[in-house]
């Protein structure tokens, strides 16, 4: 029998009445997960509104599946949030009211030890957020340089001792084969000159490891592109990030949205001239400390909102 893993969904309330301005509109929920956010998003729209979710976990796949033999506005897509317009297109819809992209990884991923997301667990070291594509942080490991190793550590994780720890990763497999989220967090932990207090030595290097075996910021970056075209007059995007590193790609892309095209050179044209297709929808959200106390995860999420006016 198959664990189920809990997933306290974050800023739930707040996304949806940010995301839903019509009950019969037609919305995304990139980032499907467990569900939190579209069985909500349903209970606000009509029998004509639609809800497509998109997820590249097959263990939140199956979740949507059911959902959508019990409801008939929801529709579920196994695939990566970047094919946005390619499953909006097969559905035959000619713009949509809304998408909701919650980024990072979910709790189940996290919590099953058989999914290789935390150092907390031991277990085998994949990180996939599909497991049934691309290349283990296992077999990453196995055979990437220990530059190309530190450059992830620094620009993913942000991490200052990046050199010692690929050094210590390149090292260490040597004398074999780096298989286990254990082995992994043993290793970078004794890399680790100097220990932040209240976090684990090897929480930065293992969010970097896996942004970089998901191509997480390459993905939020593609579908952020997508969206300003999909979205109809008065549609929303709503953006929910977890570390500095998605919401900087968020807000800056949301500026620059909003700013529009840049004024042409030496043409005497001024910015009030300048047609401006979208705003921003108040300001950046952040869990509430009730949310926070009950869901400690929840305590790094930003939510920002685009509306788009033209």
């Amino acid at each position: 029998m198959a664990v189920e893993f809990s997933h306290d969904t974050v800023l739930l309330h707040e996304a949806v009445n940010a995301l839903v301005t019509r009950a019969d509109g037609r919305y995304v929920d990139g980032t499907f997960g467990r569900g939190g956010h579209s069985r909500q998003i349903l209970s606000r729209l009509s029998e004509q509104g639609r809800l497509l979710g998109i997820d590249r976990d097959p263990q939140a796949v199956e979740v949507g599946r059911k959902l959508a033999q019990d409801d008939p506005r929801f529709g579920i897509r196994h695939g990566e949030f970047s094919g946005v317009a390619e499953f909006v297109r097969e559905l035959g819809w000619p713009g949509v009211d809304g998408i909701l992209l919650d980024l990072g990884v979910s709790s189940p991923q996290l919590d099953d030890a058989q999914r290789g997301f935390s150092f907390l667990r031991d277990g085998p070291l994949d990180m996939r957020m599909n497991p049934q594509a691309g290349e283990s942080a296992a077999d990453w490991l196995a055979r990437a340089k220990e530059q190309d190793i530190a450059w992830v550590l620094k620009e993913y994780g942000e991490e200052r001792f990046a050199r010692r720890m690929a050094s210590a990763i390149v090292k260490a497999r040597q004398e074999a084969p780096i298989r286990t989220t254990g082995r992994l967090a043993q290793i970078i932990s004794e890399a680790n000159p100097r220990w932040e207090q209240g976090k684990h030595p090897a929480t930065r290097a293992f969010q970097a490891i896996r942004i970089h075996i998901n191509g997480e910021l390459e993905e939020v970056s593609r579908t952020l592109a997508q969206a300003t075209e999909l979205l109809s007059i008065g549609g929303r995007l709503v953006a929910i990030s977890f570390h500095s590193l998605e919401d900087r790609i968020v807000k800056r892309f949301m500026r620059d949205q909003v700013k529009g095209d840049p004024l042409p050179a030496k043409l005497p044209v001024m910015a009030k001239d300048i047609p401006q297709r979208f705003k921003l929808v108040d300001k950046p959200v952040k869990a509430s400390d009730e949310e926070v106390a009950g869901n400690p995860r929840s305590r790094s999420a930003v939510m920002r909102v685009m509306e788009k006016i033209a």
